[in-house]
């Protein structure tokens, strides 16, 4: 998912696979494997032997595929752009960015020498202030150390956008990760350590000065980690709402000069803040004076040289990739230039080139079809809101309106960015990269004080994905999603309501998840539940953590079930809802099998293959750790197992490993 990580949404996230009629194919089924027993496995068992993990990835899946596919169409698009003879200024634009990270020579030149202001004011610091300064040239920067501070909508004033500071400045995937005490994590500290050590070898830092720095870095990381709050309480959007004049401050911070910070980083003048984590501010105010200056140019030096890492030389690009997807996640082989400099042009510039992916490849007719699905699945949840039996009138009456307020984002913005003081030229690579976070971290901070735009989109276009945004009130569906195969008009009605119906069903049932029913129709953070139904809600969301939290992902290493709880809670009900639509739809139509398989086990077909998944162990552990989304077999099976609608269609008796106990079984959409 991605997405920009200061959003507040959530995203349909992992392994979204090929829907056309071909993809439902008993090839890809294990026979010996009975849909009673492991739907996943059943669905898709040859598909996931016959289809390892490829050296460059840390998994595989249908997602995969299609993701290849939409970069090797980015890919045409920025060859053209960079040979143009007389490009238009958009095409000018990506074709100079992906030019200057193609062009190898020159990047192994340089090494770090476009660096070296940059490493000369960290050498120059001699105060506290001077690393508040340093701070806030690193923030204009887009690099991200000490902590977060940004514009993001008030919670409980969707309308405004307001200046935001929250937790921060870590190197390792989680607080976790810092602060367990079993054996693999102290592995990867260990490993850290020597990376980071490496690293600044590489800067010219003799053996026992890299070593030294590695370890300052280390301690330093594990007191910011120790301040910060845990993931799981991340998901309770009230622990981080603390709205407060910006001049209350002092009140948690003591004498840090925030506004000087806040002058050098170039905000505008604002009078309030949400200070997101009071706790980690008191311990980031205390470690910025007892922690000596030394060690906090260690840690500058490191952020900066980080974030320039991918951008940089072989010799630091080989290391960072050893470390952060070796190490991590399990990756074998780094991936090809060109591939690389596809996804950071759509990461650096993506309404840009979004636009002229747009024109090439994206299909009217597909919006068209999705807009309907849509106002489908909407029709369905309306219906359900309008009948269940666990919810007051009032809490009904309330919900019905929050839905009805819902807007749908199909494919690109209406009106794109205007890049037009983005200065971008054929290189040096890393600085068209921090020229290009600059350019976002300045819009993002120009907002502070400003009515919210909600017609910002939160993913490029090209963006195999979608997601529900609370503050919003609102879903969005990438192009990158509204194609085939993943997305085809031609397709049967099961494949697609199994498909992207189950994607729309999803998205829609984030605004009621545990996160998103906290939200009203105006996206205001607030409390529109009566006692009575918010007590049933809690009781069958209980029910959906015990469930996820029994299954292992790895030895000793369980599902998150309060973590992953608003992912599951929107599978469960996308496939219900997009189920409920499909019958809808097939109302008045002679309901003919294909391959021997009725259109309701077609639909489940489709949404186990959705999940299909080959993840290397490394990544499967940092996901389990940091991923508010369970793995794919979870996913797939998971929600089936309480539906009656999936035992009836493969007749899955009582007492079956995809049937749970009518005890233990749950509806909440």
């Amino acid at each position: 998912m991605r997405t920009l990580p200061r959003a507040a949404h959530a995203a349909f996230v992992l392994a979204l696979t090929t829907l056309a009629h071909a993809e439902i194919n008993p090839k890809n089924f294990d026979p010996e494997i009975r849909p009673q027993d492991d739907f996943y496995r059943y669905a898709n068992g040859a598909w996931l032997k016959n289809n390892p993990v490829p050296a460059e990835e840390s998994r595989w899946g249908g997602f995969s595929v299609l993701q290849e596919d939409n970069q090797k169409n980015l890919h045409t698009i920025l060859e053209r752009a960079a040979a143009g003879k007389i490009p238009s200024p958009i095409e000018k634009l990506v074709g100079d960015f992906y030019a200057s990270g193609m062009d190898e020579a020159a990047i192994e030149a340089a090494g770090t020498r476009p660096l070296a202001p940059e490493f000369a004011r960290i050498a120059a610091i001699k105060t506290p202030d001077d690393i508040m300064a340093s701070l806030a040239r690193f923030h204009r920067m887009g690099v991200r150390a000490g902590f977060g501070f940004y514009s993001g909508a008030d919670a409980k004033n969707s309308n405004l956008e307001i200046a935001q500071l929250r937790q921060g400045g870590l190197s390792l995937p989680d607080r976790d990760y810092y602060l367990h005490d079993d054996e693999k994590s102290k592995t990867i500290r260990t490993a850290y350590v020597a990376h980071v050590t490496k690293m600044f070898g590489l800067l010219g830092d003799s053996p026992a000065v890299a070593e030294a720095a590695a370890n300052a870095v280390l301690t330093l990381e594990t007191k910011l980690a120790t301040a910060s709050l845990k993931r799981v309480l991340l998901r309770n959007p009230y622990a981080s709402y603390h709205k407060m004049p910006v001049t209350d401050l002092a009140k948690t911070t003591g004498e840090l000069d925030w506004a000087a910070f806040f002058k050098a980083v170039d905000a505008p003048t604002f009078t309030e803040i949400n200070l997101a984590h009071p706790d980690f501010y008191k311990a980031f105010a205390t470690e910025l004076t007892a922690t000596p200056v030394g060690d906090w140019q260690y840690y500058l030096r490191w952020h900066l040289l980080r974030a320039a890492a991918p951008h940089l030389s072989s010799a630091f690009v080989n290391e960072n990739f050893a470390f952060y997807s070796t190490t991590l996640n399990g990756v074998k082989v780094l991936k090809p230039r060109w591939k690389r400099i596809v996804a950071q042009t759509d990461s650096s510039l993506g309404e840009a080139l979004g636009q002229l992916y747009v024109a090439e490849y994206f299909p009217p007719e597909a919006k068209a079809r999705v807009l309907k699905l849509v106002a489908d699945l909407r029709a369905v949840f309306r219906a359900r809101l309008e009948t269940l039996d666990w919810m007051d009138e009032t809490t009904r009456t309330r919900a019905l309106a929050k839905l009805d307020a819902f807007t749908v984002k199909m494919g690109y913005p209406d009106k794109w960015k205007d890049y037009s003081a983005v200065v971008i030229d054929r290189g040096p690579y890393v600085l068209n990269v921090f020229r290009a976070a600059e350019f976002e971290a300045r819009r993002n901070l120009q907002k502070i004080g400003k009515a919210v735009d909600k017609t910002e989109w939160g993913m490029t276009p090209p963006t195999v994905n979608a997601y529900f945004s609370p503050s919003v009130n609102g879903i969005a569906f990438p192009a990158g999603i509204l194609q085939p195969p993943f997305f085809d008009p031609k397709a049967d009605d099961a494949v697609n309501y199994g498909g992207i119906g189950t994607v729309i069903g999803h998205e829609i049932t984030h605004g009621f998840d545990d996160q998103g029913r906290q939200y009203d129709a105006q996206g205001n953070l607030t409390d529109w539940w009566t006692p009575e139904s918010a007590a049933k809600f809690k009781q069958r969301a209980a029910i959906v953590v015990k469930q996820f939290a029994g299954y292992s992902a790895l030895p000793g290493l369980n599902v998150n079930g309060e973590l992953t709880l608003g992912e599951n809670i929107a599978d469960l009900g996308g496939v219900k809802v997009a189920y409920a639509a499909l019958q809808r739809a097939l109302a008045d139509q002679v309901r003919t099998p294909i391959d021997g398989f009725t259109p309701e086990q077609r639909f489940f077909l489709s949404w186990a293959t959705i999940w299909r998944n080959n993840i290397r162990p490394e990544n499967l552990r940092v996901r389990v750790m940091t991923d508010t989304h369970s793995p794919g077999e979870f996913r797939a099976n998971g929600p089936l197992t309480n539906l009656d609608e999936f035992a009836a269609a493969f007749g899955v008796p009582e007492g079956a490993a995809m049937r749970r106990t009518p005890a233990e079984r749950v509806t909440i959409w």
